[in-house]
């Protein structure tokens, strides 16, 4: 293998190690929406209710979660503020993560033995190919356009093509798009795309090898995001990974 090959490689080791993990998005087992009526759940402790901020659970004699370290037992706890990250409560070999989503506080509990995790199969991938890797110019936006901040032009089959960013919380670029194989051979909503910071005079390098699915590919209990318009491909990109395979 050339070091490309072996690099990539180790990059979709990584991400499948993390698919698979006991604590990934494919050990979700549902997404719990609180309201400010008490309600039970099958999979976490506890009975649950919340408002835009904040959750409040109500444990009984022997049920517990912990929080940080913090034991929880029998009685009524509230949790929060909570954001879009949220808190993670833990319990027996499972947790659940309490967070904000647009304004309403869920539950989502994960499981080792999640029935979505026990029957996948991988992710099939476009074999790695260099000519995907291809250069590219990052223009900020002089003022943010939402949470937008700016757009990457690249070059391809002698056509110019552009694509909206957004910062990856790193200092590096984050990319969601759609393309001719969306819906074909990968999954339809979209895929995404972290690209290295740029460098001072803009340059960047979309690897395109390095595409890869949103959480929502692989269980209906996440929330994500979609791509503008405008971050539309008209052409097949035939690199990075494909529609997820379950027995």
């Amino acid at each position: 293998m050339t070091d490309f090959e072996d690099a990539w490689q180790a990059w979709r080791d990584t991400r499948e190690t993390r698919l698979r993990g006991p604590r990934g998005w494919l050990a979700i087992t549902a997404i719990h929406w609180l309201t400010d009526t008490p309600e039970r759940y099958a999979d976490v402790p506890g009975a649950w209710s919340g408002t835009a901020t904040a959750a409040t659970v109500t444990l009984d004699a022997g049920e517990a979660l912990t929080v940080a370290g913090r034991l929880l037992a029998t009685g009524t706890h509230d949790l929060g503020p909570v954001d879009e990250e949220g808190v993670r409560v833990e319990f027996g070999v499972a947790v659940a993560d309490v967070a904000d989503r647009d304004g309403r506080t869920i539950v989502r509990p994960r499981h080792p033995d999640s029935p979505t995790l026990q029957t996948y199969r991988g992710t099939p991938c476009y074999a790695p190919d260099p000519a995907w890797a291809l250069p590219g110019h990052f223009t900020a936006y002089d003022v943010p356009r939402g949470e937008a901040i700016g757009e990457v032009t690249f070059t391809h089959d002698g056509a110019e093509h552009r694509l909206v960013a957004w910062d990856d919380d790193e200092g590096g670029l984050w990319i969601l798009f759609r393309d001719a194989t969306s819906g074909v051979t990968t999954y339809p909503a979209n895929r995404q795309l972290v690209v290295d910071p740029p460098a001072p005079d803009g340059t960047v390098t979309l690897d395109l090898n390095r595409a890869y699915n949103m959480p929502c590919a692989y269980t209906d209990f996440a929330t994500c995001p979609l791509p503008p318009p405008e971050n539309t491909l008209p052409f097949p990109v035939e690199a990075g990974e494909r529609i997820p395979a379950f027995s």
